[in-house]
């Protein structure tokens, strides 16, 4: 079994990726994701989300960018196959849960709010320097660790802590003067 820092190129041979090994290895890797996640959904619908994200990749597969490393790749699909799943799950017609979807209803104002702040958050990316955005994403999008990060720049962790606390000072000052709460973790 290989680790989760392998790159894509590691999973093509012949320019034909070996799905079979990528499932092998990263099934229970995107099971994790998932709980991470703490979703309510099903094992079939984890099961759906995990064939997902197999058949995502394969049908992109010459879109790869074969230096990077899969669990990035597996991460981000799964992310957005779970906010997909989620999206699409049927309102229940029994009274008895009526109340409990109308909480989730309550959750709209919510998702709109962090829309609108991670448009703030992408436009101060825009402006920044290539290097900055580049490390700002591949840690907190990622979810890259820091001595990886510093790794790919040729750049020491203090390097990139230091890249990263400067972003979430502006990103906080922006945010705050906008009106928003701002946890910069």
């Amino acid at each position: 079994m290989k680790t989760k820092n392998e790159r894509i190129s590691t999973y093509i041979i012949n320019n034909k990726i070996q799905i079979e090994e990528l499932m092998k290895d990263y099934t229970n890797y995107i099971y994790k994701v998932v709980s991470n996640l703490n979703t309510n959904l099903t094992n079939e619908d984890i099961e759906e989300i995990t064939l997902d994200v197999f058949l995502t990749i394969w049908k992109n597969k010459e879109k790869l960018d074969t230096d990077k490393k899969m669990s990035s790749y597996i991460s981000g699909i799964t992310k957005n196959l779970v906010k997909k799943k989620k999206r699409n799950i049927k309102v229940n017609d029994n009274i008895d849960n009526y109340e409990e979807e109308f909480v989730d209803l309550t959750n709209i104002e919510i998702f709109l709010i962090e829309k609108e702040k991670n448009k703030i958050i992408e436009n101060e990316l825009n402006k920044r320097k290539e290097l900055d955005k580049k490390i700002f994403i591949k840690y907190y999008y990622e979810e890259n660790k820091i001595k990886d990060i510093a790794k790919d720049f040729k750049l020491t962790e203090a390097k990139v802590k230091s890249i990263l606390f400067r972003i979430r000072k502006r990103l906080g000052k922006i945010l705050k003067e906008k009106g928003y709460d701002f946890n910069g973790k």
